[in-house]
């Protein structure tokens, strides 16, 4: 089959490699009938190069057709329409059974100390085929799958795997009171859709970005919007001064570590990207490699006894954090990757004809999977308009 595969920093390609197959009994195949670039995928690009291995199938947010099962993948059968959660987990763990997908005990991955296995993402997380080919094997499959209705296109459906949920957790996460204030700091696809959920649900968002394409989509739904390039060194005020002087009830950091931000933590992660894998890993695991303006941004914008909710990815573990602003302004702080099946049950109705997320026309990019290297360089770049890409396997 064919597969977008990582070759090393900015060198992703599609080549042929072998079909997977079932190989346990809660195995499935499904057949990829849409499967997007999410932002988190650039950071493989570059951040986390350390953690690959060329020849790695990249890729977690997919939806297809079953082809085949295993013997004990629950009700899943082959012909179902599907969308697949990016983390994998078992459903019946102690974490599963609190909710915490993200976390499963029966597929973390130990020998790194992380959660659960993700599809495609480095082997921080397992090194599990991703799914930007034209099948997919599923492990726990059971459990790890979004049964879809037949009917609508696969758009209403594409951004169930990852980004929808992810949104969502992001806002609930927020705990912004009945009437109150968020501000979503950065408009890519995630911020996107939580600035539409914020609007949804009937709080006053602010969203906050510095390329135009992405300001004017949220603009475009009658949200406000601010312009970083304009307000990059008085941003905080600027929010004050529309919020009584005193700060949104809460701040979403869609952005992480893609932060524009510190030049000496840019400098550590292309210093460290030089570096034989095996020197390169240990230093981006240990050290303080993000760039962390958004988060420093949400810190000081961010009310008093308001809440910070962190959905950017982040890769440090020695970050510079300020502990001292954070007491005293007895901020809270909540974050993790999203624990995707939580939320779809609150999810799927807003998936009505009706559309009032707008999910119908959220991809700006729908491309063939060949076209994936084309794909990852204009994303990057955040050029020609590119903010969400679709891929198509089979046409």
């Amino acid at each position: 089959m064919r597969a977008v595969t990582w070759q090393g920093k900015q060198d992703v390609r599609v080549e042929d490699v072998p079909d997977p197959r079932i190989e346990e009994p809660t195995d499935a195949i499904v057949r990829m009938t849409t499967t997007n670039i999410c932002g988190s995928d650039l950071h493989l690009y570059e951040p986390l190069a350390a953690f690959m291995t060329p020849g790695d199938i990249i890729g977690h947010e997919p939806m297809g057709i079953v082809e085949a099962v295993g013997g004990d993948t629950g009700d899943l059968r082959v012909g179902d329409r599907v969308a697949i959660p990016f983390q994998i987990s078992c459903g019946h763990c102690w974490m599963c059974s609190a909710g915490l997908y993200t976390q499963c005990e029966t597929t973390q991955v130990r020998e790194q100390g992380t959660g659960a296995a993700l599809f495609g993402y480095t082997k921080l997380y397992g090194q599990v085929p991703g799914a930007q080919a034209e099948y997919l094997r599923v492990p726990q499959a059971q459990f790890t799958h979004i049964k879809l209705p037949e009917g609508p296109p696969d758009d209403r459906f594409a951004y169930l795997s990852d980004i929808l949920p992810t949104a969502w957790q992001a806002v609930e996460y927020a705990d912004v009171p009945d009437g109150g204030t968020l501000v979503v700091l950065g408009l890519g696809p995630v911020g996107d859709f939580a600035c539409r959920i914020g609007a949804f649900k009937g709080y006053r968002v602010i969203g906050v970005d510095l390329v135009p394409e992405r300001l004017k989509r949220v603009g475009d739904r009658g949200i406000e919007v601010l312009d970083l390039t304009e307000h990059g060194d008085d941003l905080g005020d600027v929010i004050r001064d529309l919020t009584d002087g005193r700060g949104p009830d809460a701040v979403v950091d869609a952005v992480g570590m893609e932060a524009h931000g510190s030049p000496a933590t840019k400098a550590v992660q292309k210093a460290a990207g030089l570096l034989p894998r095996f020197i390169a890993a240990p230093i981006q695991e240990v050290a303080g490699v993000d760039r962390l303006g958004a988060l420093y941004s949400a810190i000081d914008i961010v009310r008093r006894g308001g809440t910070i909710s962190l959905s950017g990815v982040y890769g440090g573990a020695a970050d510079p954090i300020p502990m001292l602003t954070l007491f005293d302004k007895q901020i809270q702080l909540r974050m993790g990757q999203c624990n995707v099946k939580r939320w779809v049950d609150e999810i799927m109705p807003l998936l009505s004809d009706d559309d009032p997320l707008g999910v119908d026309d959220f991809a700006t990019h729908r491309l063939p999977l060949e076209q994936a290297p084309e794909a990852y360089k204009a994303f990057q770049e955040k050029r020609d308009g590119h903010i969400k890409i679709q891929l198509k396997p089979h046409g």
